[in-house]
């Protein structure tokens, strides 16, 4: 059975931008979209029928207003919907596990200050099983697109890059491999970003590469970011590739490259810390404060 692009709704205009990207990205893979809503019940209160019924319509209002703002945007996409009982992390957690990817509303603010982020989205990115992309409220089908000849917006030219945030210590084969489809389906220029900082003289051994000079070390680093990608190359040879290494925190380079891009991809490692999952330091970063999608892939 193949699985859908999933969007969770809840009303919010977040949700609702959400939804429109979903049904886009499932045009773009050719699958179908799932229209996704969980709400609580509380069979202990007095007027729990009256809270049950009320909570259904509710449900009902908030799934018709999305599949509206959907067939408007996108009426050619294979809708489906869902409704569930129980948390929303919960649900959209086992939602995401019959997902090829799961998307959710994030509302945006000004300037570098980026998304908010509610808990439910943040508890769903750092335990999903599948790519979570969050979208910012206030995010049009035009914004993926470079601008026409005159300046003015437009769905018509082609897409803005994919970028691709990578570590090439650790590089992992399902956030390239993402990426890469990302910039295939949208036949969009993939930009890959590799950030390092000079090591403190403590953490030093023998024959470090951080003995070298700045300008040589920025190039060693640059020929281990061509050799890790030079295999995806060959895979898909139809995506152009640019190379981007700096000197910075992995965090600021990737935000600041994120601008004026379609999408920005960046991986999240499994962890179970004492207060719970989370995402690590770049993807909190990255879903912060990129003014562009974002989509966080899991993997080992």
């Amino acid at each position: 059975m193949v699985s859908p692009v999933v969007a969770g709704v809840d009303g919010s205009e977040e949700s609702l931008a959400a939804a429109e990207w979903a049904a886009r990205e499932a045009e773009r893979r050719g699958l179908s979209l799932r229209l996704f809503h969980a709400w609580n019940w509380h069979p202990r209160s007095a007027d729990g029928a009256r809270v049950d019924a009320a909570r259904r319509r509710l449900a009902r209002q908030v799934l018709s207003r999305a599949e509206e703002r959907v067939r408007v945007a996108c009426p050619g996409v294979r809708l489906e919907e869902e409704q569930v009982l129980g948390p929303a992390t919960t649900a959209l957690l086992r939602a995401a596990g019959r997902a090829e990817v799961l998307v959710l509303g994030s509302r945006g603010l000004s300037g570098f200050t980026g998304f908010l982020v509610g808990s439910v989205a943040l508890g769903t990115v750092a335990r999903a099983c599948c790519p979570v992309v969050l979208v910012r409220a206030g995010e049009e089908a035009t914004d993926e697109h470079f601008p026409a000849a005159d300046g003015g917006a437009s769905t018509r030219t082609g897409y803005r890059d994919v970028v691709l945030g990578l570590d090439v210590a650790v590089p992992c084969d399902e956030v390239i491999e993402f990426a890469f489809q990302a910039a295939r389906l949208r036949r969009a220029r993939l930009r890959a970003v590799y950030a390092w900082q000079q090591p403190s003289a403590l953490s030093l051994g023998p024959g470090e590469i951080a003995l070298v000079d700045d300008p040589e070390r920025a190039e060693e680093w640059q020929g281990f970011l061509s050799a890790v990608l030079q295999v995806w190359r060959e895979k898909h040879p139809e995506v152009e590739v640019v190379e981007t290494v700096v000197r910075d925190k992995a965090s600021t380079a990737l935000v600041r490259a994120a601008s004026g891009a379609s999408l920005l991809v960046v991986g999240r490692r499994p962890s179970a810390y004492p207060a719970g999952p989370r995402t690590g330091p770049v993807a909190h970063a990255a879903v912060h404060h990129a003014d562009c999608p974002v989509a966080v892939v899991p993997h080992e």
